[in-house]
């Protein structure tokens, strides 16, 4: 066996800057953070050529004195841990006491710094880990880090770096997501000359979230504010319409800092069930207050990944948060129309009827449904309007039941003016009008929600029926039916093992009994095969395609008392927004939409 050396110290902190400077963005991650943990209100970043020749980061913090300044760029030098009972409470974003060191030792880095008991600045060099000797300086309080040719002496690393453009941009994320999590700060970057970003530092995070996010994201946003049991949750989750294809448009930031939690994820995508799209993740700016002794941030060395003292509980604040938030704000899309000018010029093109474009409102005034629920060791207990079922993801992200308490809420009861039935089109939309709207609305979509609500209720009734209907599967189905016999009986279906791949459904619940009865058993079969774990959360898929092979189909023939019960049901209850796929069941037309497009509002 080879001899066992010590590592040379020059050696040792090449590597160690391995862990923390992977690319500018860490660098400037690192620095900007001690800016934050050092109070500053203002800070502004530049970068030049994707920070890979020139990154400096500017604060007006409270400084680092003379004698501490050399002291600050050794390895695991720190002034925010004294103890390790320090470790059970971090407070801030940095805690190592390894980023300037790692920085430093990969680069030409140079410091300016003052506090406010200094009636001088210091100015500090270090160059591959070798220190100079500060000098004084004439500036202000703060502090000015300039870090120069980035793995300069490292050259096998300096080829895994990508183009400036990519590096520009890595570092444009990160200056983003530190601007959301803290909009009392100013924010400036500076990128290649050019300002890219700043924000005003008024504590405004709808603010910061239209700067930085842009107009339409910020658009789309429904305000999220809660706290229950020390947890608090606040900001912002967009509405169902405008949840996207992917989960780039979730934030989450727990006492000031961005985390990447699957905990969060799940909960703020189960608030979401059923009212956004099949394939598509709603979008937040959420900010997660919490006693520090409740999360380890001492996991992982970028200090994105955390673990919780208690999964549920902190599912369970999100969830609920979120959740009332979409009752609360979350109102039907508006058909919004170009009005009409019989003053314009007119093109032969201008004669087609035009095309209405969708958008959405500001949400109007509407009850409050608030959510209140009590924590134990065992298990949330929520308190609702209904006795639906939640369902919360355990330390494995799997997902397992909460059974809510049912209470009374103390809610507004909503007055609604009388609806009057149109007609429908294309034996498909709806058409009815109430007050100054018109409402088009899916007969599918509102019949498929309505059928769903109901048979989530645990007193649905069952349906016995006069012939029993056998069903031939295929093996894999029959296999999965027989399975999960006790898991689809919770919902009220009979079903029996005749053998040689068959089964007889005896019974349905009520409201089904009119179904498509061995399309709606291969259907479930089809649906119970797609999990990989069969839980709580299995029995809503299979109310969900109980609800879609039950509903009455677009383009059917549809009796006017039948439609006519089916809008007075949707349009008085606000709460129905969505099918279960997440598609809108209603749209309206304001009367004053449509004088616009008369030409009788200007």
């Amino acid at each position: 066996m080879p001899k066992i050396n010590v590592l040379p110290k020059n050696i040792s902190e090449l590597i160690a800057a391995g862990e923390v400077v992977e690319r500018p963005s860490a660098v400037i991650k690192e620095l900007v953070e001690n800016s934050v943990d050092a109070g500053a209100t203002e800070i502004t970043v530049e970068i030049k050529r994707g920070g890979i020749t020139y990154m400096s980061v500017r604060d007006n913090g409270s400084g680092i004195s003379r004698e501490d300044t050399p002291t600050a760029f050794l390895r695991h030098a720190t002034s925010k841990i004294k103890s390790a009972s320090d470790l059970d409470s971090i407070g801030t974003l940095g805690f190592r006491g390894e980023a300037l060191a790692a920085i430093s030792a990969v680069s030409k880095t140079e410091i300016i710094t003052r506090t406010k008991n200094s009636p001088i600045g210091t100015y500090f060099k270090v160059e591959g880990g070798m220190q100079s000797i500060p000098e004084d300086i004439g500036c202000d309080v703060g502090t000015l880090i300039v870090v120069k040719d980035i793995f300069y002496n490292t050259p096998a690393r300096m080829k895994f770096l990508k183009k400036d453009v990519s590096e520009g941009n890595s570092v444009a994320a990160v200056i983003d997501r530190l601007a959301l999590s803290h909009p009392e700060i100013a924010f400036k970057f500076i990128r290649d000359g050019k300002l890219c970003l700043a924000t005003s530092g008024d504590n405004n995070l709808k603010n910061v979230i239209y700067s930085v996010l842009g107009r339409d994201f910020a658009a789309s946003l429904l305000q999220v504010d809660s706290e229950s049991d020390g947890i608090t949750v606040k900001g912002f989750a967009c509405k169902p319409v405008f949840c996207k294809q992917n989960r780039n448009g979730q934030f989450f930031f727990l006492n000031g800092r961005l985390v990447l939690s699957k905990t969060a994820a799940a909960a703020l995508e189960q608030a979401y069930k059923n009212s956004a799209m099949v394939g598509r993740f709603p979008c937040c700016v959420l900010q997660i207050e919490m006693p520090f002794n409740m999360v380890d941030v001492n996991v992982h060395p970028a200090k994105t990944e955390v673990r919780f003292a208690d999964e549920r509980r902190v599912f369970g604040a999100i969830y609920y948060a979120v959740k009332n938030a979409l009752e609360k704000g979350d109102t039907r899309p508006e058909i919004k129309t170009k009005p009409f000018n019989p003053y314009a010029p007119q093109k032969s093109e201008d004669y087609v009827q035009s095309t209405l474009n969708l958008e959405q409102t500001e949400p109007p005034k509407t009850a409050e449904v608030k959510y209140n629920f009590t924590l134990n060791q065992e298990k949330i207990l929520p308190k609702m309007q209904s006795s639906q079922e939640v369902v919360y993801f355990n330390s494995n992200h799997e997902p397992e039941e909460i059974k809510p308490q049912v209470t009374t809420p103390e809610t507004e009861v909503l007055e609604h003016e009388p609806i009057k039935f149109i007609g429908s089109v294309f034996n498909t939309y709806i058409v009815a009008q109430m007050g100054d709207a018109v409402y088009f609305i899916d007969k599918h979509a509102a019949h498929e929600r309505l059928l769903f609500e109901e048979l989530k209720t645990r007193e649905q009734p069952v349906q016995n029926l006069l012939t029993p209907i056998s069903v031939a599967l295929t093996k894999e189905e029959y296999s999965v039916i027989i399975n999960n016999a006790d898991l689809i009986s919770e919902k009220g279906f009979d079903i029996e093992d005749l053998g040689f791949g068959a089964v007889i459904v005896r019974a349905v619940p009520a409201i089904l009994k009119n179904a498509d009865i061995p399309l709606l058993v291969t259907e479930i079969a089809e649906e119970l095969s797609k999990k990989s774990v069969l839980n709580i959360e299995s029995i809503g898929d299979i109310l969900h395609t109980a609800a879609c092979k039950a509903a009455i189909k677009g383009g059917s023939q549809s009796s006017d008392l039948e439609l006519k019960a089916l809008a007075e049901k949707i349009l008085k209850n606000n709460q129905i927004m969505y099918c279960p796929h997440g598609r809108p069941v209603a749209f309206k037309v304001t009367k004053k939409e449509l004088e616009k497009q008369f030409g009788r509002l200007g």
